[in-house]
């Protein structure tokens, strides 16, 4: 300290000059060995103190940058040091902090309402947030008006995708590949995905054209900066039921190994969602990297609940009850009122076989929470079947207040209580729904549905009365409906037949009910039975007859039959020429000869001793060979030779025997 002072304000001079110089350079590391050596001379240089604060957060040390602006706090006021402040607490994650200094600073600079910005859109501020980016907007006229832009177009793709919110048409051009990424996800929460893949393969385009103007940028660097514009690509496919093309671009994804370890989470968490209850062993791996140190500062609120909701599904699919219980209990102590922490306990106790006490848990959640015990009692309705206890599930149902009118809900009660044959509580619940629509929307056409359904119902089960009573009730309101005049007319038929004879009388005329039918047209369709032939001639015959004529009908011509070429009409035919050969008084059999003698009487193709002389195929050298299986060596070469197929069988059972005989020791020869 005293060699500093003995140099007096020229050393310091030469100092400050040492980091205007450095400052200018960039070299905030030499800089800062500067600045220290002016505090050592002065430690309360309130210039020195600021570019210290400054040469730490260039440097990355924000840490140390927040410890020196807190030790100083006497001589850094919030004012003068308020951005550096607010950047450092923004940087190390501690953003509410951030946000009371920004907001207890009293004068708002552009760079506090571009810090302020970022901070509200990390908190998930997003409607404050948008009218920051707008302000900024309208009043900055400088190089940052396109980045600007980008962030007011993130922030209304996380209003459509977190909060189901209908963005606005900003009017942003998509000049580049963030502001069409962003677009993109905004079309995504809107469920507009085929819109939004287009946008993503724009996105894709400018981002190689704007990257690829760089000649130090290689082809991995570009893989790397599209890899969040294929992650979104993947996640639609995955939306549209195209799993195995999104589990390949995710695993694509992945061997890149991105250093954004927010979209390495969202990857892995996709994929294991696709495996769901298989692969298991592959979705362990994956749940590593949604583990990976600064995940929960990368991802919203909801990502995160998503990842721990599938962390608990994997517990339990992996029989580890006490994981799946621990993360279970911790989600619904965080989301006291989401609906997906008890299920999955009620799940894994019913793992458990624990049915009991997964119904009690769900009452309980009912009770506490009744704006969601229309889901609870749901489920709890399906474990009551899945117990065998049909009933009570139907009880569970019907106090769903909110459910008891609608079409399935009705229903399902009905299949049910007659499952269980309680025919007059399925007539109940039929009453019930047909008073509320009744009540509420009687012009509905589900109100006339629901009695038509009851009725039907009704009859079926033989409440003929009560049916009669409903189908009366349609007709009243519509006396035009010839279908709902028939059913009564049915219906009456069984209990009063002179009223069904009188209500007959209103059924519309056969002619008036007569339907322009093309008949012809209909029995000449594809789906015909009964397909007509020749239809022209059927029609004039028919026009003759009901002209009355007495025309008498003209005969077909027969057709002169073809004479065979060798026809003598000298000669008389021979009158047994339509009978087979076998079967003429003249045929005498065939001619036993030499030739019928030689020929082999085993199975096809086997022959005797003296086949070797009927063998075109043998020469005089060639020593004589059995034939090989299936070949046609013994076929005969004289075109006179019947073979043996075409041989009448001997008659004589000892020839047939002797026959199979052959054939069974031929069968062991290699046939």
């Amino acid at each position: 300290m005293a060699a500093a002072t003995a140099g007096g304000p020229g050393a310091a001079t030469a100092l400050w000059s040492e980091v205007n110089r450095c400052g200018q350079n960039g070299d905030f590391a030499r800089a800062l060995k500067s600045v220290n050596k002016i505090l050592q001379i002065n430690k309360d240089d309130v210039t020195a103190l600021q570019c210290k604060v400054v040469c730490l957060i260039q440097n990355g040390s924000f840490k140390e940058a927040l410890s020196v602006i807190n030790t100083h706090t006497k001589v850094l006021s919030s004012d003068v040091i308020a951005f550096e402040k607010a950047y450092c607490e923004y940087r190390l994650n501690r953003i509410e902090n951030a946000l009371k200094t920004i907001q207890s600073a009293s004068q708002q600079t552009d760079k506090l309402k571009e810090l302020y910005g970022q901070v509200l859109y990390r908190l998930e501020r997003y409607d404050d947030c948008l009218a920051a980016y707008r302000d900024l907007i309208r009043n900055s006229q400088d190089e940052y008006e396109e980045e600007r832009k980008t962030n007011l177009s993130a922030v209304v793709a996380a209003q459509s995708t977190w909060e189901r919110v209908t963005p606005e048409n900003l009017g942003l051009r998509e000049a580049t590949y963030e502001l069409c990424y962003n677009n993109a996800c905004a079309l995504i929460g809107q469920g507009k995905l085929n819109e939004a893949m287009k946008k993503l393969q724009k996105a894709e385009e400018l981002c190689r054209q704007s990257l690829s103007e760089d000649s130090d940028v290689t082809e991995e660097d570009i893989e790397a900066e599209l890899a969040i514009i294929h992650g979104q690509m993947a996640y639609i496919m995955q939306l549209q039921g195209r799993t195995e093309d999104a589990l390949q671009l995710y695993n694509q994804i992945i061997k890149l190994k991105p250093t954004d370890v927010g979209l390495l989470a969202v990857i892995a968490n996709n994929i294991i969602t696709i495996n769901k209850d298989q692969n298991v062993f592959d979705s362990k791996k994956k749940v590593k990297l949604t583990n990976a140190e600064g995940v929960e500062h990368k991802l919203s609120k909801k990502q995160l609940q998503a990842i721990e909701f599938n962390k608990a599904l994997l517990a339990m699919y992996t029989n580890q009850a006490e994981q799946c219980r621990k993360l279970s209990a911790s989600l619904q102590s965080q989301s006291p009122e989401h609906l997906l922490p008890v299920l999955i306990q009620a799940a894994q106790l019913c793992r458990e076989k624990q049915h009991t006490k997964a119904i009690g848990l769900l009452q309980d959640f009912a009770e506490q929470h009744p704006a969601n015990a229309a889901e609870i009692k749901l489920t709890m309705a399906q474990l009551k079947i899945a117990q065998g206890s049909v009933t009570k599930a139907c009880m569970i149902l019907r106090s769903i207040e909110e459910l008891q009118h609608k079409p399935g809900m009705v229903s399902a009660l009905v299949t049910m209580y007659s499952h269980e044959e309680d025919i007059d509580s399925a007539i109940e619940v039929f009453t019930q729904a047909i008073q509320w629509y009744q009540q509420f929307q009687p012009e509905s056409p589900v109100h006339l549905s629901l009695i038509r359904e009851a009725a039907n119902f009704k009859l079926k089960h033989g409440r003929k009365k009560e049916a009669i009573s409903d189908l009366e009730e349609l007709w009243k309101q519509n006396p035009k409906d010839v279908h709902t005049l028939a059913q009564l007319i049915s219906a009456y038929s069984l209990v009063d037949p002179e009223k069904a004879k009188v209500l007959s009388k209103h059924l519309p005329s056969s002619d008036t009910m007569s339907l322009k039918v093309d008949v012809d047209a209909l029995e000449n369709s594809h789906g015909a039975t009964y397909v007509r032939k020749k239809a022209g001639k059927l029609t004039g015959d028919n026009q003759q007859k009901e002209q009355g004529q007495g025309e008498v009908k003209k005969k077909k011509k027969k057709k002169k039959g073809k004479l065979p070429k060798n026809y003598d009409p000298k000669v008389t035919p021979d009158p047994e020429r339509w009978l087979p050969m076998r079967e003429r008084s003249y045929y005498r059999g065939r001619k036993k000869g030499k030739k019928k003698d030689q020929v082999g009487k085993g199975t096809q193709g086997s022959t005797t001793a003296g086949s070797s002389e009927l063998d075109a195929s043998r020469t005089a050298s060639s020593p004589p060979t059995s034939p090989r299986p299936g070949s046609a060596a013994a076929v005969s070469a004289a075109s006179n030779v019947i073979p043996p197929r075409h041989q009448k069988p001997a008659g004589a059972p000892a020839t047939k025997k002797k026959q199979q005989q052959k054939k069974k020791k031929g069968g062991k020869g290699g046939w």
